[in-house]
C-alpha cells in the first residue's frame, strides 16, 4: 500500500489547501482541506501566511490529535474545531472581526481500513471536495457525488460579466464582494453549516458514507483547483483523470495543469485564473499481494 499527495498554490501565493495523512496501524486517514479563499480586507490572526491558512493547518494539526478509538469522524472534527475556535479567539487583536472575515473551508475525509477480503472506507465531507475510487480494470466510482449548489450562482454573476466584457481580474472582484461576503455570511450563521467553520451554530451537515471496496482499490481525493482539468478546462472524463493520476503520478499532473492555466490566463473568465491544487492518490495492495 502506497500514498502519494501533493499540493501547491499558482506562483508564489501562499497555499490555502492541505493534504494530511494519519496512520494508525493500519487504518489510514486521507484528509483534504481546501480553504475558501479570504473576502476581507484584512488578516486578522496571520499576517504572513493569512487567515485561511492558518485555519486549515491549524485544524489538521488539531484533527489528528483529536482522534481516539471509538470516537465517530464527525466527533472528531467537533473536537478539532473547539481546539481551533479556542487558539483563534486567543490570537485575535481586533476588537471586532467581521463575520464574512472568518475563515471556511472545504473538507473531505476518507477513512480507509483494509481487512483480509476487502476495503472498508468510511467518508465525512463538507464542502466540495472530490473522492473517487479506481478498481484494477480501471472503472471509476464517485465516492461523493455532489455538486455546490453555488456554483451556479457564481457562474451567472460571471456571465454577467463576460456579458459586459469585464475581463480585469481585480474589477471583477470589486464587483463580486458584496454576493461573496454575504454568502460567506449565510455559511457562517447557518444551523447546519455545510462548510468547515469556526463556530457552527449547529451540527455540521456533513455527507457520511461507508463503502466496501476490492483490496486492490485505488483511492483519489482532491480539490476542485485540481479538479479544473475535468470541469473547467475539459481535459479529462472523471475515468481519464483518475486513470492518468494512476499512470503518471501526481506530479505530471500538476505539471500539466499549471502549464493549461498559463496558456489560458489571458482568456480565462473565473474568479480566479488559477487556483490552489492539491491531490492524494491512495493505492492497495494488488490481488496477489500477500499470496504464498
Amino acid at each position: 500500500m502506497t500514498t502519494d499527495h501533493i499540493s501547491c498554490s499558482p506562483g508564489s501565493s501562499t497555499n490555502e489547501d492541505l493534504i494530511a495523512v494519519f496512520h494508525n496501524g493500519a487504518v489510514c486517514d486521507l484528509v483534504v482541506l481546501d480553504g475558501a479563499s479570504s473576502v476581507a480586507d484584512t488578516n486578522y490572526i496571520d499576517a504572513q501566511q493569512g487567515d485561511v491558512a492558518w485555519f486549515v493547518q491549524a485544524f489538521a494539526s488539531a484533527l489528528e490529535a483529536a482522534i481516539a478509538p471509538g470516537l465517530s469522524q464527525g466527533a472528531a472534527v467537533r473536537r478539532a474545531v473547539d481546539t481551533v475556535r479556542a487558539a483563534f479567539d486567543a490570537r485575535a487583536v481586533a476588537p471586532a472581526i467581521p463575520l464574512y472575515a472568518y475563515p471556511l473551508a472545504a473538507l473531505t475525509w476518507i477513512r480507509i481500513e483494509p481487512h483480509d477480503d476487502h476495503l472498508a472506507l468510511s467518508l465525512y465531507c463538507l464542502g466540495d471536495c472530490k473522492a473517487f475510487a479506481l478498481d484494477a480494470a480501471g472503472a471509476v466510482c464517485d465516492l461523493d457525488p455532489y455538486v455546490n449548489p453555488h456554483e451556479a450562482v457564481l457562474r451567472e454573476a460571471m456571465g454577467a460579466l463576460t456579458a459586459e466584457d469585464m475581463r480585469d481580474p481585480l474589477r471583477r472582484r470589486a464587483r463580486l464582494l458584496p454576493m461573496l461576503r454575504a454568502r460567506r455570511e449565510s455559511q457562517h450563521r447557518s444551523l447546519a453549516p455545510e462548510g468547515l467553520c469556526l463556530a457552527p451554530q449547529g451540527a455540521f451537515k456533513a455527507r457520511e458514507a461507508t463503502r466496501r471496496l476490492p483490496l486492490d482499490t485505488a483511492v483519489l481525493a482532491m480539490t476542485d483547483g485540481f479538479y479544473r482539468l475535468v470541469d473547467m478546462y475539459e481535459r479529462y472524463t472523471i475515468e481519464a483523470l483518475a486513470q492518468r493520476c494512476r499512470t503518471r503520478g501526481l506530479a505530471a499532473m500538476m505539471d500539466e495543469l499549471r502549464s493549461v492555466e498559463a496558456a489560458r490566463a489571458s482568456g480565462v473568465m473565473a474568479v480566479k485564473s488559477a487556483d490552489d491544487a492539491s491531490a492524494v492518490l491512495w493505492t492497495g495492495r494488488s490481488r496477489t499481494e500477500g499470496k504464498h
